[in-house]
């Protein structure tokens, strides 16, 4: 019991310090250059989130240093959905230092289009300096969310989590 706790305690702390981006801006959009799509604008979508985080059983054989969490998040603003995903950590025996990745499949409205799309969580943090990228995997938008790209940003302040994402919605992927 105390392992499966430690395991916990470790992914929340990793979770918690994986903390990148400044605080929601207004939606801004930008030219880019796609060379699939040359008249492709860059959105900005911004908000708050609730998440749940929910410790998951290893195997008995695991090392004490990995843990596995269910994620159940509620994004407000721009993007008005819910997601599910799973998150693997691993602790360090060095103070700051750790690592997570993470698949959660968000469902919802994203600037008043309605579908869902997969995001890829990568983080590290070298003796407390974070490093994350969560990215839109390609081509897993549907519905009106079909031609979705992207990185999300999150930062957490006050015990508050907000969300900025910047993406391209190509009508025709």
């Amino acid at each position: 019991m105390r392992t499966r706790l430690a395991r916990a305690v470790a992914i929340v702390v990793a979770h918690v310090f994986f903390v990148l981006g400044s605080p929601g801006h207004a939606q801004t959009q930008l030219l880019v250059f796609d060379p699939a799509h040359k008249d492709a604008v860059m959105t900005r979508a911004t908000g708050t989130f609730d998440v749940k985080l929910s410790p998951q059983a290893m195997d008995e054989k695991a090392d004490a240093g990995v843990g596995r969490m269910s994620l159940d998040k509620q994004f407000h603003g721009d993007l008005e959905a819910t997601s599910k995903g799973e998150m693997l950590s691993a602790s360090t025996s060095v103070k700051g230092s750790a690592g997570y990745v993470a698949i959660e499949r968000v469902s919802g409205t994203l600037h008043g289009r309605s579908g869902s799309f997969t995001l890829q969580h990568s983080g590290t943090m070298t003796r407390g300096a974070p490093q994350l990228t969560i990215t839109v995997v390609p081509d897993s938008g549907s519905d009106q969310l079909k031609g979705l790209a992207g990185k999300m940003m999150i930062t957490i302040a006050d015990g508050k989590h907000s969300y900025e994402f910047e993406y391209t919605l190509t009508e025709n992927p």
